[in-house]
């Protein structure tokens, strides 16, 4: 298995001709996509889906309702390569993935509270784990946890206590695009610092390195 952190949310997950790409949003890059076998959405963001991004592939498409009704209104032409997932579903993405959750992180709450899924993906007997915008949680500990490190609804705290409860070994920071370097590097300092005790590690790539 091969991944590629990309811009933002977005990571690509390559293995035995499948390539699964989560999250093409605004930050990402249209090459993000180049071979693509399939799409995953977890929210209705635009930082996490963008109608050009997907007209720019033909790959399948999986994502929730909230997220279809708007690709129907934006991208019709796309909208028949979608594919509605529910909360605790398993499907066929090339690969066996999981539906997650079913709620965004709340933002504020004179905000609306959007719908959100995780997905939790499976690659040669590893589990690679993208909460998308929320803090959801899993039964058994991943072998990766995608990392939001950085959002309006988010503080370093329940970061670094949310990649303690997820306890996975290892975390790679997504949501990244909207803190300075200088802010990504003192949240990265203290997540390595406070998850050593726990023996979790943390890297931060940037776009379009691989892990």
């Amino acid at each position: 298995m091969r991944i590629f952190k990309h811009g933002h949310a977005c990571v690509r997950l390559e293995s035995d001709g499948q390539v699964v790409v989560v999250d093409p949003g605004m930050f990402t890059a249209a090459d993000a996509l180049d071979g693509a076998t399939a799409i995953l959405i977890t929210h209705e963001h635009p930082d996490h889906w963008t109608p050009e991004l997907l007209g720019a592939s033909d790959a399948p498409i999986f994502t929730i309702e909230a997220v279809a009704a708007q690709i129907w209104e934006t991208a019709p032409a796309v909208a028949e390569r979608v594919t509605v997932v529910a909360p605790g579903e398993q499907f066929d993405a090339g690969v066996p993935v999981t539906a997650v959750g079913e709620k965004h992180a709340i933002i504020h709450p004179e905000l609306p509270h959007f719908d959100n899924s995780g997905y939790l993906i499976e690659i040669e007997g590893a589990s690679v784990f993208h909460p998308g915008d929320a803090l959801t949680t899993l039964p058994a500990a991943p072998d990766l946890l995608l990392l939001p490190v950085s959002a309006p609804w988010l503080k370093v705290s329940e970061c670094i206590d949310y990649a303690r409860a997820v306890g996975a070994p290892r975390s790679l920071a997504i949501h990244d695009a909207i803190y300075s370097e200088a802010g990504l590097n003192i949240v990265g300092g203290q997540l390595e610092r406070l998850l050593a005790p726990t023996d979790q590690t943390y890297v931060r790539l940037t776009a379009g390195q691989e892990l």
